[in-house]
């Protein structure tokens, strides 16, 4: 049974288990070993089963159920006393903000209000190739400093998310110019606003993209089904739903291990051979083009993504990329992530397992054993380098749930999604914030299948988000080209 916390708060799924708290020194040898190989990367790394575009999809999500803004310490933290600057709903709420009401900055003036202000791109011409037309409207909207004004500053922290974003909002104008023609019916016989009518179609797609397309790649399919089907056994809210640090801390950080290191951005900014190409998309490259971690904002109109090579797009000629598969082994640059000079740099790994000992986590072992899953043996963890390191410190019996987690998803999930316990977590906390919130489509309207346009009728992706929005690659279109 979940801990009962109020709105707005952390949690634990298992109150009752005891926490890992291994040396500190322990803790910064492992993440050490989780350190990737450098540049080049090797294609046998890749997850053919998830392009790339999934790595930003979960941030975004992320973004969009916490918010915590407590430091990494030494110590233990009552997840009780963490707040939850977001709703622990997938409410969109990253994206709407307060709505135009209350936030009316982020909206157009009325009588436009139930539409998103669109930023710019820069004034000047960009660097790889200036043949496009500078000032196209494919930035996020942006105050005097750089920083972007939307309803989460965090997706403004790499340029894939920012234009993820940015992606959310444009499929939303469209649902809004949909029904203002009539092409597109409300979503319901109950007259609203034409804003809120757009909003909870936006947010039903987006709630059906998570389920059935962002969590079914990522996940035992049996065991989302099971928990669907039968019901949840472990993420069970005596009152207001919450978000377990079991989830946030460790099961969901899955994420961390599918970033690459350089990215097919567009035609210009890749690692593909062509005509355009001035240099590969690498991560220094996307966090340095964003206001929250650069400088270099308005972005410059060369610097707009390519979504063909980020999501599926059958018979559209080009190839997506992919995600790195999800094992303990993290890009080189998540290990060194600068910080413009003001501070040390910071250690993605070390920083997640040290975080994950501060909230009193308790071993992958404990959990497994608690969910009645067989364990992975400890020479199952001990395999490889990254194991061979937790096996010097011990942390190959009782291991950080974090690690194990991604450990069982290389062992069991033959690092193409998550193993048994990273899989249940992450299905029943899913599953559980949607059912919890009585707004959300499985809550309120469980037979409710998806009625935008898609390639699937009553069915609905990422790939259908991004078509309905348009402007899949804006820098290989001739309008936003400057003539000879």
């Amino acid at each position: 049974m979940g801990q009962y916390v109020p709105t707005g708060k952390f949690g634990r799924l298992f109150p009752s288990l005891q926490p890992l708290t291994p040396p500190p020194e322990a803790l910064e040898a492992l993440g050490a070993a989780m350190k990737g190989p450098p540049p080049p990367e090797d294609p046998s790394g890749d997850n053919e089963d998830v392009p790339a575009g999934f790595t930003y999809l979960g941030q975004f999500i992320d973004h969009d159920i916490t918010f915590d803004t407590t430091p990494i310490q030494e110590v233990l933290v009552d997840p009780l006393a963490l707040h939850n600057f977001r709703t622990p709903a997938l409410d969109l709420d990253c994206l709407y903000g307060r709505g135009p009401a209350d936030q009316p900055f982020l909206y157009q003036l009325p009588p436009n209000d139930a539409l998103f202000v669109i930023g710019r791109t820069s004034a000047k011409a960009g660097g790889g190739d200036p043949n496009v037309k500078p000032s196209l409207d494919f930035d996020l909207p942006r105050g005097p400093q750089g920083l972007a004004v939307i309803g989460d500053p965090r997706n403004d922290e790499n340029l894939i998310v920012a234009q993820l974003h940015l992606a959310f909002m444009r499929f939303h104008n469209k649902v809004v110019e949909g029904l203002q023609a009539g092409t597109i019916k409300p979503p319901s016989a109950v007259r609203r606003s034409l804003f809120e009518e757009a909003r909870q179609l936006v947010i039903w797609h987006y709630q059906w993209i998570v389920l059935n397309d962002f969590l079914k790649r990522l996940v035992d399919k049996d065991v989302l089904e099971e928990v669907l089907e039968k019901g949840r056994s472990f993420y069970v809210p005596e009152g207001d739903a919450f978000i377990p640090v079991e989830f946030s801390a460790a099961a969901y950080r899955l994420g961390h291990s599918m970033v690459r290191e350089g990215y097919d951005y567009n035609e210009v900014f890749t690692f593909k051979p062509g005509t355009r190409r001035k240099t590969t998309a690498t991560l220094g490259l996307l966090f340095r083009f964003s206001g929250r971690s650069g400088t270099d904002v308005p972005i410059p109109s060369d610097w707009i993504i390519d979504w063909r090579r980020f999501f599926q797009f059958p018979n559209d000629g080009v190839t997506a990329g992919l995600s790195r598969k999800l094992d303990p082994f993290l890009s080189p640059t998540l290990s060194e992530i600068p910080d413009h000079g003001v501070k040390p740099g910071l250690n993605l790994p070390i920083a997640n397992l040290k975080r994950g000992r501060s909230l009193g986590l308790p071993s992958g072992q404990n959990v497994a054993r608690r969910m009645r899953i067989k364990p992975l043996s400890p020479e199952d963890i001990a395999k490889g380098p990254d194991g061979q390191v937790a096996a010097k410190h011990n942390l190959h019996l009782e291991t950080p749930l974090w690690y194990y987690i991604l450990k069982e998803a290389e062992q069991r999930g033959n690092s193409k999604r998550l193993g048994p316990v990273g899989s249940r977590i992450l299905s029943e906390v899913f599953v559980g914030l949607l059912e919890c919130d009585a707004s959300s489509f499985l809550a309120s309207n469980p037979q409710w299948t998806p009625t935008l346009p898609s390639s699937k009728p009553g069915h609905f992706t990422m790939t259908d988000l991004l078509r309905f929005a348009g402007d899949l690659s804006p820098i290989n279109d001739a309008k936003n080209l400057v003539t000879p």
